[in-house]
């Protein structure tokens, strides 16, 4: 007992983000983000969006697209003014159909057909007469040359639909459009879902200037005073998952290594959902192979066997015996009859890595705020969106205290906010932005 308690107590030690180690990585990160936005070598990309913040005020019904996987949404938004918006109508379909009868990812499609498909459900929530501004939130890597012109670079997320990569997502989706007859749809904004987050925020909290995704994956934008390039206000998107500016322990590298593209996304790897149960299975088997845990299941060296779902239920359980805690451990890895001291240990290691993981998070956001009003001068809204903040227990909690803890009283001028739906309703706010610019007087 006192050997695990032990083998707890060093975990608990290299798991830590002390003050001094926040300050250091919000320094770090502001340093990247000067580099990378003078185009300097850097892990942050700073990629620009070419949109900035709205005024609140656009109104209208909006079309807003959300691809992001081999699920695509189709929404009618309806912007009222004053930070006001509805979903009006809303579809949301496969790409791959479970009875085979289509499958739009596959090599055997073309983006063509898959543009038409998406053109198709567009056509079913629009109706004759008037014109409707377009927002495109694609979650893939582009080069972004234009607030309307995204080039895949490639894709990701099993999908291999030929003769797009390359190609400008934003022109094959109005060229589509088009062949329907649907000249009245016009694309205005492709984004990412991150700035969709800052855009939902900012459509009704003037204040916000940061939008972060804490889910599966993890990004920050910022909004940008001076853009080098265009030398106005403009949402950057970091990339932000990317960072290398963060010291890895061992179970850190051992997952990195052991991961698709080793070196890449250090910072995600870090505080992702996509990675939390992860690390968390790591460092169980690490207490188990030394003798701390018992355990004969082989099924512990599975990869990616822990959900961070199971995190969060972890964490939820206040039970004297910790019986949900002993139900993960006998789902994911065939763990059964441990003591409540063990149990308590896994509990303990799924808080460390979650606690870890937002207190690195607010650190960046730390760096950003610093470069972006180094005084404090004015008000603060962070746009969150994504399960980790919304549902795991004690995170959003750990992202206010940290803060209050790197700035003291400043703090009070900072709050972090749930922005749902970023990908969604956030384009269709930038379509209305730079519609409002473009096309104010035709309609």
């Amino acid at each position: 007992m006192e050997r695990l308690y032990t083998a707890v107590a060093r975990l608990e030690k290299e798991l830590a983000v002390s003050a001094i180690l926040l300050q250091d990585i919000a320094s770090r990160f502001q340093e990247a983000m000067s580099e990378g936005l003078a185009g300097r070598s850097s892990s942050l990309k700073m990629l620009p969006s070419f949109i900035g913040s709205p005024t609140g005020q656009e109104q209208g019904q909006v079309i807003a697209v959300d691809f992001g996987g081999t699920n695509v949404r189709v929404l009618l938004v309806e912007l009222a003014g004053t930070g006001r918006s509805r979903i009006a109508a809303r579809r949301t379909f496969p790409l791959k159909d479970k009875l085979g009868y289509y499958d739009y990812t596959a090599v055997s499609a073309s983006g063509p057909e898959l543009f038409d498909f998406i053109a198709g459900k567009i056509s079913e929530i629009v109706s004759d007469g008037g014109i409707y501004p377009l927002g495109y939130t694609f979650s893939f890597p582009c080069r972004q040359q234009g607030v309307d012109k995204a080039v895949l670079i490639n894709w990701t997320k099993e999908i291999k639909t030929v003769g797009v990569e390359g190609r400008d997502v934003g022109q094959m989706l109005q060229a589509a459009l088009e062949n329907r007859g649907l000249e009245r749809v016009r694309l205005q904004a492709v984004i990412n879902d991150t700035t969709g987050t800052l855009l939902t925020g900012a459509y009704s909290d003037p204040a916000t200037t940061i939008g972060a995704i804490c889910g599966t994956g993890h990004n920050t934008c910022y909004l940008e005073s001076c853009q080098p390039v265009t030398k106005r206000p403009m949402i950057v998107n970091m990339e932000s998952g990317n960072f290398d500016g963060v010291q890895q322990t061992k179970y850190d590298i051992l997952l990195d290594q052991a991961s698709e593209k080793p070196g890449a996304q250090r910072l995600e790897k870090m505080v992702s959902g996509q990675y939390l149960g992860e690390l968390v299975r790591l460092i169980v088997g690490s207490l188990a192979a030394d003798g701390h845990i018992s355990s004969g299941s082989e099924r512990l060296s599975v990869p990616y066997s822990l959900p961070t779902e199971d995190i969060s239920a972890i964490l939820g359980d206040t039970s004297p015996e910790l019986e949900v805690v002993a139900a993960v451990a006998a789902a994911r890895w065939g763990i059964t009859g441990l003591k409540v001291s063990e149990y308590k240990a896994i509990q303990t290691i799924a808080r460390l890595v979650a606690m870890r993981s937002a207190r690195l998070v607010t650190a960046t956001w730390a760096g950003v705020l610093s470069k972006i009003d180094p005084g404090f001068v004015r008000q603060h809204t962070i746009a969150v969106d994504g399960a980790l903040y919304e549902k795991m227990p004690g995170y959003a909690e750990q992202l206010a205290n940290t803060m209050v803890e790197m700035f003291g009283d400043k703090a009070k001028k900072i709050t972090i906010r749930l922005s749902k739906d970023g990908s969604g309703i956030g384009a269709a706010i930038a379509a209305a932005t730079v519609y409002k610019g473009k096309y104010c007087n035709e309609r």
